[in-house]
């Protein structure tokens, strides 16, 4: 019962300490001119969608849940962040050459057509960032258009 008590205490004292290793945080309330949304002019219903499933992984302004102030689930959401927009970020769309944007509308399509995206770790707790196979269609039929005339 000791040891339980020790390890309990040492614990605490871990979890504690680590709260004050503070994350960067990926939030900008500017819209630059090279974002997808202006570049494209996207229609409003497909807008809505990419704002709530892609954005907050995929753009330079995420809304952080309210864990994300606890360590060590900060440091999870800056590395998927990070991670998000090392592979696609949305705000630096145009500053992309015509190829590079063909290969990312073919990996769009492709991560949505096999539920790929948005992860299933995103939307188990944003459901609303959930797509419906509707919503699916409408995004993969406006990407395609999309690579259509990037070639």
């Amino acid at each position: 019962m000791k040891i339980f008590k020790v390890i309990a205490w040492i614990a605490l004292i871990a979890f504690v300490g680590i709260q004050f290793f503070p994350t960067d945080r990926n939030e900008s309330d500017l819209i630059p001119q090279t974002d997808f949304m202006l570049v494209n002019q996207v229609p409003t219903s497909i807008q809505n969608q990419l704002k709530e499933s892609c954005y907050d992984c995929h753009s330079n302004n995420t809304k952080y849940p309210w864990y994300n102030k606890i360590q060590p689930a900060a440091w999870y959401l800056e590395d998927h962040v990070k991670e998000g927009k090392s592979e696609l970020n949305f705000n630096e769309w145009d500053s992309l050459s015509r190829r590079r944007k063909a290969s990312k509308l073919r990996s769009i399509i492709k991560q949505i057509e096999s539920d790929e995206m948005p992860l299933s770790s995103y939307t188990l707790i944003h459901s609303d960032a959930v797509l419906s196979k509707a919503q699916q269609t409408e995004i993969i039929e406006y990407m395609k258009k999309l690579k259509a005339e990037a070639n």
